[in-house]
C-alpha cells in the first residue's frame, strides 16, 4: 500500500519538482544528498555466471560505462520523466545524439523528410549520410497540411524537425506534422534543444523521439559537451544496443552529474532567460538599425499563434538583422562590451553570433539564403544578467553603427 501511495505521489510531481528528484533515491547511497560520481569504466560482477547473465539480457546489472552507469542512468531517467516518455538515452555530444538517432532509425535508399532549417553540423551530418550511406534528404517548410503531405515520397523514413528552428526562429506545427506522419506510420524526430522540456514536449503533441543538446538549456552553465535522446523503451533499447553502443558516443559520468547538477534550476533560469528576452525584443523592434526581429513571443511573429498552443514561454533566444552589411554586424558585435561572441547558447552569460560565418558557414550560401540566413541575421542568446544592463550593451553598440 506504501508503494502504491508512493507511486501515484511520483506520477502526480510538477514540473518543477521531477527535475530535482526524479531517478535519484538517497537512502540508496549512503544518504548523500548530492548523487555519486560513479567514475569507472567498468563494474566487478559477483561471479562468472552473473556476467553471463548480463550480458545475455537476462539479469539487470551494471557492466562497461560505455554501455551503462548509474550517474548516466539517473540523467536517462530524469530526461525520459520530464519529456513524458518511456526511456531517455545520454551521449557525449548533442550530435552524438542527433547522429546516432538518424543512423539507427534509417537504411540506405531511405529519404528524411526535414523542416525548413537545422543546425549547421545537422545540415553536414545529412549531406554526409547522403554521400556515403546513400540516405537522401530534402528541406520543406511545415506550416500547410498539403505542402506536407507533398513533400513525403514513398522512401520516407523519418520526418526530422527543429521547433524554434536555428537560428531563424520558425516554428513547426508538431501536432499538425505528428498526425500526418502517423497516417504514413513515419516517426518524427524532435529537436527540442531551444526550448528544453520546461517550454515544450514535443512527444505531448504526438511525436515520437525528443534530442537535445544538453550542453545547452538543460546544464544551463557552459562547462558541459552532452546530448541526449528520449521516446519509446522499445526504440531507446534498440538504439542504446547498436548506434550507441557500436559508435560508442556516450555521455561521461562526470559530465552526467554536472547536468543533473544544472537541470536542478532548469525552470528558474528559463523563466529569468524568458522574460529577458521579451524586453529586450521590444528594445530591439524599436531600434532603426534593427531592421527585423524574429522572437516567437512577439504578437506581431508570424508564427505567435503556434507558439503559444505549443510552447510555455518564448524562450530566451531573439534572432535579429540590421540594416546595412556583413561588415556591419561585425562591427556591431565587436563593438558590445559585456555581450560575449560565443556559438553556444543557454548559458547564464548573453552570447551572441553570426550565422552566416559561424553556426551554418558550412551551409551552401544559396540554401543558408533558402533558410532566412541573411548576412546580417545575428542569434542573441539572452542570459539571466539584468536585462537593463543587457540592452545598455546593445544600445550603444547599435549607436555606434
Amino acid at each position: 500500500m506504501m508503494e502504491d501511495i508512493q507511486s501515484r505521489q511520483e506520477r502526480s510531481r510538477r514540473f518543477e519538482t521531477e527535475v530535482i528528484h526524479t531517478g535519484y533515491n538517497a537512502q540508496q547511497h549512503c544518504g548523500s544528498l548530492a548523487p555519486p560520481i560513479f567514475q569507472t569504466s567498468t563494474f566487478v560482477f559477483p561471479d562468472a555466471e552473473s556476467g553471463e547473465r548480463r550480458f545475455a539480457g537476462e539479469e539487470e546489472g551494471f557492466i562497461y560505462t560505455r554501455l551503462n552507469n548509474p550517474t548516466v542512468a539517473m540523467l536517462e531517467e530524469r530526461i525520459a520523466a520530464l519529456e513524458k516518455a518511456e526511456k531517455g538515452l545520454a551521449f557525449g555530444s548533442g550530435m552524438a545524439a542527433v547522429s546516432a538517432v538518424l543512423m539507427g532509425m534509417v537504411r540506405t535508399r531511405d529519404h528524411i523528410l526535414c523542416s525548413e532549417g537545422v543546425y549547421g553540423c545537422t545540415f553536414g551530418l545529412l549531406n554526409l549520410m547522403n554521400e556515403r550511406f546513400g540516405v537522401s534528404h530534402s528541406f520543406q517548410a511545415m506550416d500547410e497540411e498539403e505542402r506536407i503531405r507533398a513533400a513525403i515520397r514513398p522512401e520516407t523514413a523519418l520526418i526530422y524537425v527543429e521547433s524554434p528552428i536555428n537560428p531563424t526562429m520558425k516554428l513547426v506545427d508538431l501536432k499538425l506534422v505528428a498526425d500526418i506522419a502517423k497516417e504514413y506510420h513515419i516517426p518524427v524526430v524532435v529537436d527540442n534543444t531551444f526550448s528544453s522540456p520546461y517550454l515544450q514536449r514535443p512527444l505531448e503533441l504526438g511525436c515520437d523521439v525528443v534530442v537535445h543538446s544538453a550542453t545547452k538549456y538543460l546544464c544551463g552553465h557552459g562547462d558541459v559537451i552532452g546530448g541526449l535522446a528520449a521516446g519509446s523503451k522499445e526504440l531507446m533499447s534498440r538504439l542504446a544496443m547498436t548506434t550507441q553502443k557500436d559508435i560508442g558516443g556516450v555521455m561521461s559520468p562526470f559530465d552526467a552529474w554536472l547536468v543533473l547538477r544544472g537541470m536542478k534550476t532548469l525552470p528558474v533560469r528559463m523563466d529569468r532567460h524568458c522574460s529577458n528576452a521579451s524586453e529586450l525584443a521590444i528594445k530591439l523592434k524599436n531600434h532603426h538599425r534593427v531592421s527585423r526581429v524574429l522572437f516567437p513571443g512577439d504578437p506581431e511573429f508570424a508564427q505567435y499563434g503556434i507558439a503559444a498552443l505549443q510552447m510555455d514561454g518564448p524562450g530566451g533566444l531573439i534572432s535579429f538583422e540590421l540594416t546595412g552589411a556583413k561588415e556591419d554586424a561585425q562591427r556591431f558585435m565587436n563593438s558590445l562590451e559585456l555581450i560575449k561572441i560565443a556559438v553556444s547558447l543557454g548559458d547564464a552569460e548573453t552570447l551572441i553570433q553570426h550565422p552566416a560565418t559561424m553556426t551554418h558557414a558550412v551551409v551552401p550560401e544559396a540554401d543558408r539564403q533558402n533558410m532566412g540566413i541573411s548576412d546580417t541575421l545575428l542569434r542573441l542568446s539572452v542570459g539571466l544578467e539584468a536585462w537593463q544592463d543587457i540592452w545598455a550593451d546593445i544600445e550603444q553598440s547599435l549607436n555606434s553603427l
